[in-house]
């Protein structure tokens, strides 16, 4: 773990230690004394991805480094639970088109998809987040909005809201669009395209339209109350009174209507560009992020740091925009659609540290790919090459500070695989041995000679995640199967320098059984056949006998191309087999 004085010195070239240093500054500007707090909002409409997390990871890792400095820390996660179920996600499994009469209601009174053992659809999606944040070593105080809101803790807030809602439509209506009498009329284009969900928040409550700025016959009102028949917010406020905070409202859904205290009223909630800086004021949040959806002139985050210092005396958070995640082969993500990658799906197949280690290393506002393909063996063989630097002190600080952050927190080192193997072998390994332990075992055991391993569990968790990559992301046209019988018919079609290549090969195995052993062999075959030393530099015209030499063994021994690396290959073939399959 980093000492204070080693995380200061990476602050020039080290964005956590960037941030650090402003959001301690901050908090002793506006709060001294106090736990510095930085926040984190997630909506469990669906399921939770890979870049939602980005929303998690760039406070944790700030909080975290304030942590190491010795200050207090509160990282909130704010479970927007009690927002609106706005579709039906794709690809949820056990949720079909019947799910749609639920448009409208709290996230929490949405039933959980079939077969499900949580009792609603919010807590359903924030179970498979919290155990993902749990194995990511992030810490952070988890606050639900259906029981903030359900237990009145922001009466005082929304009465509030309600009395200056003149003031709010004012700030609105900055970024609402105009009708430009110069275009005949016309609408003036807007600063920014209404996101979808935000206009779905405010609209249907008797606010005044975000995308055309008209409002209900009764004006504007920043709340949204919760109908008491259908549960639905597709109501419509008629009425308020500021002294007895008497509200009427109406539901276009079901017709009901109803005459309610807002003082002793708890079933509704702020629209969304009041909800988010109110709660900023509320929690004193120094420290929150937005993705780059959230920080377009008239967005939420914009607007909201208006509404904070206007409405509530409060003060915007500082933060970075940040930019999107993507996955290898993959659009833009929407957990909204479904079927994209969650955190649990990525820690199957990559361990804990490694995936910090993509968020740690790149600045908020570059985007980046985390890898479901074969891509993975590259991040891995890079991950590994970053831990051998750091072992012989040749790092560089700001990669020292990525990865201490990655392999640790404050509080502790989290679990790491003891004997960390490359990620492609053990991929290989299992690819051929299809998850049979005791091969697996032999094969592995065979790499080194002079260490051999004695247990399996010395390479975990890494050899399940590599497992779990190939049994779940590498389709079944790319597995590799070993031939059972030698091909006859290839072997006798060789020439003179074929045969005399798989003599010379077949003749090294005992003397090079092992993975340096055998990568030496393979490679000096054909060095050996040109009549040149074992050691030689490589030429053109050697690398491309080489591949031909590659090509032929792997038409021998799995009847392709191509496949795992040579070998790796041969350890997990076995030298006897080896030799059948090469004719010997």
């Amino acid at each position: 773990m980093p000492t204070v004085a080693q995380s200061q010195s990476t602050t020039e070239t080290d964005w956590v230690s960037r941030f650090a240093d402003e959001v301690i500054a901050e908090s002793e500007r506006r709060a001294p004394g106090k736990p510095v707090v930085v926040a984190s909002g997630l909506s469990p409409s669906g399921p939770i991805h890979l870049g939602n997390l980005r929303e998690v990871m760039t406070p944790h890792l700030v909080a975290d480094e304030v942590r190491r400095r010795g200050h207090t820390v509160r990282h909130l996660i704010s479970w927007d639970d009690y927002d609106r179920f706005r579709k039906v996600p794709n690809g949820v499994e056990g949720v079909d088109a019947s799910w749609a009469e639920h448009i409208g209601k709290p996230l929490t009174s949405v039933p959980a998809p079939a077969g499900s053992a949580y009792p609603n659809w919010a807590e359903h999606f924030k179970a498979a987040m919290t155990a993902s944040l749990d194995e990511l070593g992030v810490e952070y105080d988890g606050i639900s909005q259906t029981e903030q809101y359900l237990a009145g803790t922001y009466r005082e807030q929304i009465l509030h809201a309600m009395r200056h809602r003149a003031d709010i439509d004012a700030v609105l209506d900055r970024y609402r669009t105009k009708k430009d009498p110069a275009a005949g009329g016309g609408k003036k284009p807007q600063q920014k395209k209404v996101d979808e969900a935000e206009l779905e928040a405010e609209a249907g409550s008797g606010a005044a339209n975000e995308d055309d700025g008209s409002g209900g016959s009764a004006g504007y009102f920043p709340y949204k109350p919760y109908c008491g028949n259908c549960e639905k917010d597709l109501t419509t406020v008629t009425s308020y009174d500021d002294e007895s905070t008497e509200l009427n409202y109406t539901c276009s859904d079901c017709g009901f209507a109803e005459t309610v205290r807002l003082k002793e009223f708890n079933r509704g909630k702020l629209v969304w560009k009041v909800d988010w800086p109110m709660r900023w004021a509320y929690e004193g949040v120094i420290f929150e992020p937005s993705g780059v959806d959230h920080s377009s002139p008239g967005s939420s985050f914009v607007v909201g740091g208006q509404i904070v210092r206007e409405i509530f005396d409060g003060v915007q958070p500082i933060g970075p925009m940040y930019a999107f995640v993507g996955i290898s082969g993959m659009a833009k993500m929407s957990s909204s659609k479904g079927g994209v990658p969650t955190p649990a799906d990525a820690l199957k197949i990559m361990e804990a540290p490694l995936l910090r280690w993509l968020y740690a290393r790149r600045r908020p506002n570059q985007s980046f790919k985390i890898a479901f393909d074969q891509e993975i063996q590259r991040l891995y063989d890079e991950w590994d090459s970053l831990e051998r630097k750091v072992a012989d002190d040749s790092v560089l600080p700001a990669d020292a500070a990525a990865h201490s952050r990655a392999t640790g927190t404050a509080a502790g080192e989290l679990p790491r695989t003891p004997r960390p193997l490359p990620y492609r072998t053990l991929a290989s390994v299992a690819d051929i041995t299809a998850g049979a332990e005791d091969q697996t075992l032999r094969i592995l055991s065979e790499l080194d000679p002079s260490s051999p391993l004695t247990s399996l569990d010395e390479v975990r968790p890494r050899l399940d995640r590599a497992e779990n990559w190939i049994t779940t992301q590498v389709p079944a046209e790319g597995r590799t199967i070993v031939r059972d019988e030698p091909d006859k018919e290839l072997l006798g079609s060789l020439d003179e320098q074929g045969r005399e290549s798989l003599r010379l090969l077949l003749e090294g195995l005992d003397t090079h059984w092992s993975l340096d052993g055998l990568t030496t062999l393979v490679y000096g075959v054909p060095k050996v056949l040109a009549g040149l030393e074992a050691d030689a530099k490589p030429t053109p015209e050697l690398k491309t006998a080489q591949r031909s030499f590659f090509a032929l063994l792997y038409r021998l021994l799995v009847s392709r191309d191509t496949g795992p690396r040579l070998p790796t290959l041969l350890l997990a073939v076995g030298a006897d087999r080896v030799r059948r399959l090469l004719g010997a």
